[in-house]
């Protein structure tokens, strides 16, 4: 055992042996769990609507890979999580399962605005990733709703990656 699975809850985790290609999530999954890899290879995927697959992150021994937006905050999963190798991994079933040690300094309020923030980028990447521009210009208004008219629009359409001529477009667009 190393030293990491000492922050587990043993009865709230399962040791998985698990075969080259078997996927162990799939898009749309409530119940998210994290797998903590001890011996092989994961990794985290989506499928954009053309089926292009883009890799979101490797988990190679001594990482813990999840939908981390799903796994903190209950909702829909977003993304496959498969084996590239044959491993063996450690199945965290709900974040209570994590025990942290923090200094007294750190408060519970700051670790959970921390995994919000993580949960927003994983978001972001995905979306950068694989998402038409219109969506992630819907996703920037959804999660910034306060900065749409304080952030100059060449600022948002670098945020985006795109151009301010398309941001202009797909505003236009929408006004219609």
């Amino acid at each position: 055992m190393d030293m990491f699975e000492n922050y587990f809850d043993k009865q709230k985790t399962t040791l998985l042996r698990v075969g080259k290609n078997e996927i162990l999530q799939s898009p749309g999954a409530i119940t998210c769990k994290a797998f903590y890899v001890k011996k092989g290879l994961l990794r985290s995927y989506l499928i954009d609507q053309k089926g292009k697959i883009h890799t979101f992150t490797f988990a190679p021994e001594g990482w813990i890979i999840s939908d981390i937006e799903a796994f903190m905050f209950s909702s829909p999963t977003e993304l496959y999580i498969d084996a590239l190798e044959d491993s063996e991994i450690v199945e965290i079933n709900q974040i209570s399962t994590v025990t942290f040690e923090t200094p007294n300094s750190v408060k519970p309020e700051i670790i959970q605005k921390l995994l919000k923030r993580i949960a927003v980028l994983q978001k972001r990447v995905m979306l950068l990733m694989s998402a038409p521009a219109k969506q992630r210009y819907q996703h920037f208004i959804e999660t910034y709703p306060q900065l749409v008219n304080r952030v100059q629009l060449k600022m948002i359409a670098s945020y985006l990656g795109i151009t301010p001529e398309a941001l202009s477009a797909i505003r236009a667009n929408m006004k219609n």
